[in-house]
C-alpha cells in the first residue's frame, strides 16, 4: 500500500459497512461529519441533491448541486458520463447523494451505479442531518419537505376518506388505496405521490431547469485544474 494515502481516503474507509468489493463498494454511506471533512477539498467530491428545486432552494448544503430525481433518473448516463470526467482527473474523486431523508439518494445511487458510476456514496440523515451537526448550509424561502408534503397529503385523504365512509361505506376503500400504496412505496423504495407533489409549482421553485442547464452548472474538470494552475502561478 502506498504510505500517500489522502484524506479522502481515510474518512471514506471509517464508513464502510463491510469490507468493500467491486459490487459492494457503491453501497458505501457517509455521515455529516464525514462529509464536512470530504468538503474542505471541494476537488475531491461532489455532492448531488436530488431533491426538488423547491426544497433545494428552500435548505442545501453549500457547494452541492441540485440535479433532481426524476431527471437524473431519466438521464443517468449523461450525468454519469460528466461525473467521469470529474474522477478520470482528480484521483479518488467521491460523489455523494443527498436528499431530505435517504430515500430518493438511494434511489439517484441505484440509476447512477446501473450506468456504471463508481465512488457513489449515501449521505445518512439528509440534509437535516448535516444541517443539525452544525454543517455549512444555505438558507432561502421556507418550504415543507416532500416527506411531510406525502405524509399531510396522504394521512388527509385517509383521514376523509374514513369521515366520509360513515356515510358512503365504500369510501373506506380509497383510505384502504392510501395505504396499499404506502406499503408498496416502503417495500420498492419510491414514491409515486411525492413524484406528483414535485410536479406542482410550490416545489419547483422560481424556474424548472431543464436537464442542459443542470449539466451545465457541475463542475467541469477541464476548468477546475485550469483555475488550479492559476492559483499555482500566483503563489
Amino acid at each position: 500500500m502506498s504510505t500517500g494515502t489522502t484524506t479522502s481516503e481515510i474518512s471514506i474507509s471509517t464508513t464502510t459497512l463491510a469490507t468493500p468489493t467491486p459490487a459492494t463498494s457503491a453501497l458505501e454511506r457517509v455521515d455529516a461529519t464525514t462529509l464536512t471533512g470530504l468538503l474542505r477539498d471541494p476537488d475531491a467530491v461532489t455532492v448531488l441533491d436530488v431533491r426538488s428545486p423547491g426544497e433545494f432552494e428552500a435548505m442545501h448544503i453549500a457547494g452541492s448541486y441540485n440535479v433532481p430525481l426524476q431527471m437524473l433518473g431519466e438521464h443517468a448516463a449523461a450525468f454519469a458520463a460528466r461525473l467521469a470526467h470529474q474522477e478520470e482527473h482528480h484521483r479518488n474523486h467521491q460523489v455523494v447523494l443527498v436528499c431530505q431523508s435517504g430515500a430518493r439518494a438511494t434511489q439517484a445511487r441505484q440509476h447512477l451505479a446501473g450506468v456504471g458510476t463508481a465512488n457513489l456514496h449515501v449521505l445518512d440523515g439528509g440534509v437535516s442531518a448535516f444541517a443539525a451537526a452544525g454543517g455549512d448550509v444555505v438558507r432561502g424561502a421556507g418550504r415543507w419537505a416532500m416527506d411531510r408534503q406525502v405524509r399531510l397529503v396522504a394521512g388527509s385523504i385517509v383521514l376523509a376518506s374514513t369521515l366520509a365512509s360513515l356515510a358512503l361505506p365504500k369510501a373506506r376503500f380509497l383510505a384502504g388505496g392510501i395505504g396499499a400504496g404506502l406499503t408498496y412505496s416502503a417495500i420498492s423504495n419510491s414514491c409515486a405521490m411525492g413524484a406528483l407533489l414535485g410536479k406542482l409549482p410550490y416545489n419547483r421553485g422560481p424556474k424548472d431547469p431543464d436537464v442542459a442547464q443542470v449539466l451545465d452548472q457541475l463542475p467541469d474538470a477541464s476548468s477546475t485544474q485550469q483555475d488550479s494552475s492559476t492559483l499555482d502561478s500566483r503563489a
